[in-house]
């Protein structure tokens, strides 16, 4: 039965009710801001896994302040992706794959939605690792191994619930909020030199920094979260006359907050670990930042925030990896196709599967995995570029100029990472 069957005037008596519906009350204007939070929050919460945890402690205990200028300029550059992606989400009839190939040829669609599968799988050895590490370090004497096949099983479950979207969007809203308070404290606890933090904003890169640099843009400036956007935008059904409100509601606060905490936890291991000038390489290690904080019960307090940010971004991983490679190859943009669920199944396997057979550096390979998503960020950052510039699509809502000098800026960063991290391998 459909809502505007539910919703017509009851017969009574043989005659239709003649009180007329109730209009609803409109809502005032913090509520309205609060409603239209979501798919930028998401995409924040979904970079801020345990990849970037582990990446920003790295570059706090090895290079101190030096690289917080990494994650202002990737937050920047990701405010502006992602809201060229939300202005997609509102105007793609169906969904930001097909009108890629509707627009630029099935080719690029297919190959756009194959490259956010790519990065989902990349992504995915981060997560499985994290909750297996965390959980272990958590409930001692058991194996990470152990951990992290119960929580694959536990998201595989989770994807076969209805409604399983808007349970994980707020989970993760509340995610963002608790793990902000916690760093914020950390930071001023673990009495932080704010004046050599401050230098920090100044580019510079250290010797040996190269690989740590790529790891950082990989996950604060992050094209696959990017581009998801244009799929939460559409599930939410969001308008043109809400753009200007969405952008202060949630594009700029959802990207800032995750930007921000990471530049909070660069500053909380600069304080606690920098002393040592070398890279926290273990989890027993990366958790003595909140001792500061908490003394020895703070590294349980890391090891779970460090488990549940790893969980939390499993799921929304998994999914926006088996939607998009449903929609590239036809089958529609949901996850629950059965293109859609092999698809996620496929990113949980292999990061259960890496995680379980690269056991002797986890840390490290965490790291690694996040860098590697750099070779496709620059196929997914210039397809959203000239996909928003479309103005027989776009309208009123196509890429300013100087919205695309910014942009372009993101593209042309993420493309000479790339071809440096392959100078890398090479040597």
């Amino acid at each position: 039965m459909s809502k505007e069957t539910l919703n017509m005037p009851q017969e009574l008596d043989g005659r239709a009710e003649s009180t007329p519906p109730k209009s609803p009350k409109p809502r005032s204007g913090i509520m309205r801001h609060l409603a239209l939070m979501g798919p930028a929050f998401v995409a924040g919460a979904w970079q801020f896994g345990p990849g970037n945890l582990t990446s920003a402690v790295q570059a706090g205990s090895k290079y101190q302040y030096t690289l917080i200028w990494v994650i202002i300029v990737s937050t920047i550059l990701m405010i502006f992706i992602t809201d060229m992606s939300v202005r997609l989400g509102i105007k793609s009839p169906v969904s930001l794959v097909t009108t890629i190939k509707d627009h630029l040829g099935t080719f690029w669609g297919v190959l756009s939605g194959i490259g956010v599968f790519l990065i989902t799988l990349c992504f995915s050895v981060g997560n499985a690792i994290g909750t297996g590490l965390g959980l272990s370090l958590v409930v001692p004497h058991t194996s990470p191994m152990m951990w992290t096949i119960i929580c694959s099983i536990a998201v595989f479950a989770i994807l076969f619930l209805k409604g399983v979207y808007n349970i994980v969007e707020k989970a993760l809203i509340i995610a963002i909020a608790l793990m902000s308070v916690s760093f914020i404290v950390s930071a001023f606890i673990s009495k932080a030199d704010w004046a050599v933090a401050a230098s920090g904003v100044i580019p510079t890169i250290p010797d040996g920094g190269w690989m740590l640099v790529i790891a950082l843009v990989g996950t604060n400036f992050s094209m696959n979260a990017a581009f998801y956007a244009s799929y939460a935008t559409k599930e939410r059904n969001r308008r043109e006359d809400q753009y200007r409100e969405i952008t202060i509601a949630d594009t700029v606060p959802g990207i800032v907050a995750p930007g921000v905490m990471t530049c909070l936890v660069i500053i909380v291991a600069a304080a606690v670990l920098g002393h040592t000038g070398e890279a926290a390489t273990s989890i027993q290690s990366l958790a003595t930042i909140f001792e500061p904080l908490a003394g020895p019960v703070g590294s349980y307090i890391f090891s779970l925030g460090f488990a549940a940010s790893a969980f939390s971004s499993m799921i929304p991983n998994a999914i926006a990896g088996g939607t998009a490679l449903s929609d590239a190859f036809g089958r529609g943009p949901h996850p629950s196709t059965v293109v859609g669920r092999i698809g996620s199944t496929a990113i949980l396997s292999v990061g259960l599967v890496v995680s379980l057979v690269f056991t002797s550096s986890p840390v490290q390979l965490i790291v690694l995995a996040q860098a590697l998503t750099v070779f496709i960020a620059p196929l997914l950052c210039i397809l959203i570029i000239i996909m928003s510039n479309k103005k027989q699509l776009m309208g009123s809502l196509a890429t300013k100029w100087w919205q695309n000098s910014i942009a372009l800026i993101g593209f042309i960063s993420v493309l000479a990472l790339s071809i440096r991290l392959i100078i890398n391998f090479a040597t």
